[in-house]
């Protein structure tokens, strides 16, 4: 069926009451996005910090009575006139599939690549890992998580046992498997990227290798990869270096410019860390435990 879209700079008004309004007016989806040019690069742990200037778009059947949903937000925040809005059609589509338009396989290094499902590259010797959107926090093509997929591209990982912390996807995780690790623990504190990494890994046959979860095991590896923020990084930086086994690699990412200094500092006398690598505003740091 087709669809339309009421998208609506919020200005002053509550975003969790907007929705709800939007809902009672029979919004399949509601969506919040940077209005301006303001991106919230790391929020506090635990917070959920909107923009400076928030948009709101909700998502409608193509009969919505958008005159009602008007007349009712004029209502509901008392307003003379609704905020600057506009209404969109959308021709109806498999949206699920849409990103695959501008997505193809990308390389990281030498030979590891993540190409949606059903995409090969030309290179017969590429390690592939496939990935599709679904729950997936991460595809390799932000600078973050390319740093460290270009990390385990030129690392020895034939035998190793490897955390990943903050999985997301599971993206490196699986990536480290293709590569040659024996196994995986791979941990995030939200339930839907620990499905997400489960789905993931059995689509590219690797689940038996793989176990994830939301707890910190308590058992030391050979790799620990953890690419979040900087925030975690400092404060869990004691727990992920006595994950560390004597000699293995630390590999840290999610990291601004910055606060290179920081997350530096937090390891400082556990981990000796080689120079860093850069992308764009973000870095990489990688070390080993002496």
């Amino acid at each position: 069926m087709p669809w339309r879209q009421f998208v609506m700079d919020l200005e002053n008004l509550a975003p969790e009451a907007v929705e709800t309004l939007f809902q009672r007016h029979g919004a399949q989806a509601v969506t919040l996005s940077d209005a301006g040019d303001d991106p919230v690069l790391e929020p506090l742990r635990g917070e959920t910090p909107l923009w400076n200037r928030t948009r709101i778009t909700g998502l409608f059947a193509a009969d919505a009575d958008f005159c009602a949903l008007v007349d009712d937000l004029a209502r509901a925040f008392d307003l003379r006139e609704p905020p600057l809005h506009r209404i969109e059609d959308l021709a109806d589509r498999p949206w699920e599939r849409e990103w695959l338009r501008d997505f193809g396989p990308l390389c990281f290094g030498r030979r590891l690549w993540v190409c949606p499902v059903g995409q090969r590259p030309a290179d017969e010797q590429a390690v592939v890992v496939d990935l599709d959107p679904g729950l997936a926090f991460g595809t390799g093509t932000h600078p973050t998580t390319a740093l460290c997929l270009r990390w385990l591209d030129s690392a020895s990982l034939e035998g190793c046992r490897v955390l990943d912390f903050g999985c997301g996807s599971g993206i490196l995780g699986i990536a480290a498997l293709k590569l040659g690790a024996a196994a995986v623990v791979a941990v995030d504190i939200d339930p839907q990227a620990v499905a997400a990494t489960r789905s993931n890994a059995d689509s590219n046959r690797v689940a038996d290798r793989l176990q994830a979860g939301t707890s910190l095991p308590d058992e030391r590896f050979d790799v620990v990869l953890a690419n979040v923020l900087a925030s975690p990084l400092i404060a869990e930086s004691e727990r992920l270096a006595d994950r560390l086994a004597v000699g293995a690699s630390l590999v840290l990412s999610g990291i601004l410019r910055s606060q290179e200094d920081s997350v530096r500092a937090a390891y400082a006398g556990r981990v000796l860390f080689a120079p860093a690598a850069y992308a764009e505003d973000w870095v990489r740091l990688d070390g080993r435990r002496p």
